[in-house]
């Protein structure tokens, strides 16, 4: 029996259900009660469709849930009787699933937990030692975001850019506990990728690949961060980046270009370079206009300020770096470095001593740290 394929088949057994009339959190509870007749049954016996045998088995219990209730309340069955069996019919509702988990009713934290947990079929401890809190406060934000969307119609049209939004949140948070958030949000993207031909599900597939291909260089081995110029660039994944690439290709190629295609178009261009030195900045800035018109995002415009400083000189990007609110998280950070590049040692290190001290993680105020240390150790004494 294959573990990785009941987890594969869990968003489409719970969309079964619900489209034929289960509410979300009854449908999930038979979901799994019937994962834990799999495990008892499967390795003695496994059935020629495995979804179709979950989800009659779900459905039954879902049935037999639904009938205890009544007799208990005295209410009426208000759904229908159980399908003929036979092959589950190959329909969207792991689509809507996807829809439904990340539906704009629920904080981007209940839809990342309801995402991981209905959608990519991990435990709520598996999800709570990711995200660093108590498994029953997990639970409860679980429980809490079933009960949101229960109501929820289930045949009306998704929101894509919702659902995209929240798998890259998950993207983001990496490796933490037993699960590596990053490899599952790159599974439930490929699943998505699969299930629905959209530019933008590619380009956030294609922007994970490529990412994550640069994993294995982003730390020293005592922990530390490398900064993209001088990762060693032959630990790079070639297999991700030329798949990220060639699924970028193909998205831009349709000319419905989002975001998500924007921001892999600049990442394939550093994963492109051979070295730092030969990295196309002028196209980098470029993608990074294409990404203020799409999204007018500050942090977009931050980004820009480095590559113009890249492009076109550092006293250009700090004109550019000029224009935005000091405020902005990392906006300390980046001035350091442009000052640095642009010779003024002094203030760089003071700006990278500051920057340290409203780090959002402890390797970044380690690196920033280090940055400061770094140039502090060239100057004399007497100018410290």
């Amino acid at each position: 029996m294959n573990p990785s394929l009941l987890r594969e088949l869990v968003p489409a057994v719970i969309g079964v259900l619900v489209r034929r009339g289960a509410d979300f959190a009854s449908a999930e509870d038979a979901v799994q009660e019937a994962l834990i007749r799999a495990l008892e049954v499967w390795p003695e016996d496994v059935p020629r469709d495995p979804k179709a045998w979950l989800v009659a088995v779900a459905w039954r219990k879902f049935l037999d849930a639904t009938r205890a209730e009544r007799a208990r309340k005295g209410r009426e069955l208000a759904v229908g009787v159980a399908p003929a069996p036979g092959p589950a019919p190959a329909v969207d509702e792991e689509l809507q699933l996807y829809f439904l988990c990340a539906h704009p009713s629920l904080t981007p934290a209940s839809a990342v937990a309801l995402t991981l947990r209905a959608v990519g079929g991990l435990t709520t401890r598996q999800i709570a030692e990711a995200y660093l809190v108590p498994e029953p406060t997990m639970a409860q934000r679980i429980s809490r975001a079933k009960r949101t969307v229960s109501g929820v119609r289930f045949d009306q049209p998704g929101d894509v850019a919702t659902v995209l939004r929240v798998l890259y949140l998950v993207f983001n948070e990496g490796y933490s506990g037993d699960v590596d958030l990053a490899a599952e949000a790159i599974r439930l993207t490929r699943q998505l990728a699969a299930a629905i031909d959209h530019p933008e599900v590619a380009g956030l597939l294609a922007l994970m690949l490529l990412h994550h291909a640069r994993r294995a260089a982003r730390t020293a081995a005592d922990g530390s961060l490398v900064p993209l110029a001088e990762q060693d660039r032959g630990r790079w994944d070639t297999a991700l980046i030329a798949e990220g690439i060639g699924i970028l290709q193909a998205a831009l190629a349709r000319d419905r270009l989002g975001e998500f295609q924007a921001q892999a178009a600049v990442a394939a261009l550093h994963a492109d370079a051979p070295t730092a030195e030969e990295t196309d900045w002028v196209q980098i800035v470029e993608w990074y206009d294409e990404l203020c018109r799409l999204t007018d995002s500050p942090v977009v415009r931050l980004n820009r300020a480095v590559a113009v400083g890249e492009a076109d000189g550092p006293r250009a990007g700090l004109r550019a770096l000029a224009a935005l609110d000091t405020s902005l998280p990392r906006y300390t950070a980046v001035a350091a470095y442009l000052h640095e590049r642009d010779g003024d040692t002094a203030r760089a290190a003071r700006l990278y001593a500051e920057a340290a001290h409203t780090a959002s993680n402890l390797a970044e105020r380690d690196h920033l740290t280090r940055q400061a240390a770094r140039l502090n150790s060239r100057r004399p004494a007497h100018d410290l």
